[in-house]
């Protein structure tokens, strides 16, 4: 009886410094929030493929730069002309059309595999299952961006 209080304090010591981990963090840094963003000279075949394919919607759009989320708005994805005189040198390259993915969780992945395929859009990696649990297939954007769109699930037990 006496070890499993000595348990029992030993797992709420930990879960009080994580949690203090986890409090200092965000009082350093304040609330997070990712924007991946890609320089590309393929604004317009970019918009109509994330809207018309993926459902993504337009925050915010300019001459130079598009701003678009998911359909449930949680998340965004920015595209921006290079060498566009208001920008830094930072943000003048254009991105080379490899290197870089991002990973589309969805609720029903078979659904959206079937309705992207009716759209005609190629898919470069077949719906499959993963050993791990996941199912998911992957596209490409017009900018070369690879797109794993995903349902994630626990993996099977041996």
């Amino acid at each position: 009886m006496k070890a499993y209080g000595i348990i029992i304090a030993v797992l709420i010591n930990l879960f009080t410094i994580a949690t203090s981990q986890a409090q200092t963090n965000t009082k350093t840094h304040g609330k997070m929030k990712l924007n991946a963003g890609i320089v590309t000279n393929k604004i317009s075949e970019t918009k109509d493929f994330y809207v018309k394919n993926l459902g993504f919607g337009i925050t915010f759009e300019n001459e130079f730069y598009l701003l678009l989320h998911t359909p449930n708005h949680e998340s965004e994805i920015s595209f921006l002309l290079p060498d566009h005189p208001s920008q830094q040198p930072l943000f003048h390259k254009p991105f080379q059309g490899q290197g870089m993915y991002v990973t589309i969780e969805v609720d029903d992945v078979d659904k959206v595999y079937k309705d992207l395929k009716e759209k005609g859009v190629p898919i470069k990696i077949d719906i499959r299952n993963e050993p791990w649990g996941d199912r998911h297939f992957a596209i490409q954007d017009p900018n070369g961006i690879g797109i794993d769109i995903v349902k994630y699930s626990p993996g099977q037990q041996n």
